[in-house]
């Protein structure tokens, strides 16, 4: 059944109430035409729920906007969606055209800080946020009574003379629903082993994002990056008004999952809308780290909540502690995340209660 307007329908119902299934929802594809972000395609999403965001094509179809009832929920920079050909790879080259967004993907052959690895120098977070999809499509099908929405592509990360790595995402949702499936599978198209790093960047803003906000999760264990986090280590789920100077905090969690591998966590605000969150959910096999990036500047007030096959200090230093994943000929790697809307103190509350019992809401 497709839920909306606080109300069940049927297929048969819908089809003889609209002319068509986009007057409810659907995916509208489109194309950028201001600025750096000219030229850069997209596809826009409606769920029909009043949840609605923008999965880019040309930025390895990660979700940038994504709002629910015309409150915004991730985070944008200033860089906004600009265009790959202004990627700059080199060192913190990354954020110059780093957009925020709901979804900025980091890898796939390395991520974290810049360093210098066995030789190559390797900048901030990965090129593979700055690849155009290929292999694009996109449509919408019925199974029974539910109408899903789906968006695919592939995107390679290769060079002569070097081991290409290959990413196929399937991006999902359903009509009247109020979250994202992602799916991901990694693939090592050369003939050596190669390093695999992949993190999973969710940035979340203003006005979900406040200081009302608190971060629920099942936090087994939380250690700080450095010393600056280790300042701010007991006020780690709490958020701070908007601070001129204020210097990043990085955690490093150790989750726990329930009885079907998976975790949960989410950030909620119970002073908006009678209570507005965003929950995430993935499993722990494939993404054993959880990163927590608490940034609370001037402009640059944002929530990082970040799964991940390893930290972010930088492959040299994965390499160094024999923790980097590696890619065999041949091998596979499948990621599986939800992403969605808590509405109402109702469902924030279950939320809670299921994380802190180690179940699903």
């Amino acid at each position: 059944m497709v839920r909306l307007f606080n109300r069940d329908y049927t297929r048969k119902e819908l089809q003889s109430l609209a002319g068509s299934t986009a007057q409810l929802g659907g995916i509208r594809p489109v194309e950028l035409s201001a600025g750096r972000e000219r030229g850069v395609r997209g596809f826009e999403v409606a769920t029909g729920s009043g949840f609605e965001f923008t999965v880019l094509a040309d930025r390895a179809l990660d979700v940038t906007r994504a709002s629910f009832r015309g409150r915004s929920l991730s985070y944008l920079s200033p860089a906004g969606q600009a265009h790959p050909a202004y990627f700059e790879p080199r060192g913190l080259g990354w954020l110059r055209t780093f957009p925020g967004g709901l979804l900025a993907t980091c890898g796939l052959a390395y991520m974290g800080a810049p360093c210098v690895d066995e030789g190559e120098e390797l900048g901030l977070h990965g090129r593979v946020g700055a690849l155009p999809a290929e292999e694009l499509g996109h449509w919408s099908e019925w199974d029974g009574d539910e109408l899903w929405m789906h968006i695919q592509g592939t995107l390679t990360e290769g060079v002569i003379f070097g081991n290409p790595l290959r990413l196929t995402r399937h991006v999902s949702a359903k009509l009247g629903g109020n979250s994202i499936h992602i799916e991901d599978t990694v693939e090592n198209l050369g003939g050596q082993p190669t390093p695999h790093m992949m993190l999973y960047h969710f940035n979340l803003g203003f006005p979900l994002l406040s200081p009302a906000s608190k971060l629920i999760s099942n936090t087994l264990e939380i250690k700080p990056r450095d010393a600056e986090a280790a300042k701010g280590l007991a006020q780690n789920a709490e958020f701070q008004p908007p601070t001129p100077g204020y210097a990043e905090q990085v955690f490093y969690h150790e989750m726990a999952t329930d009885n079907d591998g998976d975790t949960r966590v989410a950030l909620v605000n119970p002073e908006l809308d009678g209570g507005l969150g965003v929950f995430l959910r993935y499993h722990k096999k494939t993404l054993p780290r959880f990163i927590q990036w608490k940034m609370m500047g001037y402009g640059s007030y944002v929530l990082g909540l970040e799964p991940a096959n390893a930290y972010v200090a930088g492959r040299a230093a994965e390499r160094a502690q024999g923790t980097l994943p590696i890619l065999q000929p041949g091998e596979t790697r499948a990621y599986k995340l939800e992403i969605g809307v808590l509405d109402g103190v109702e469902e924030i509350e279950a939320f809670e209660r299921a994380v802190k019992l180690g179940g699903a809401p």
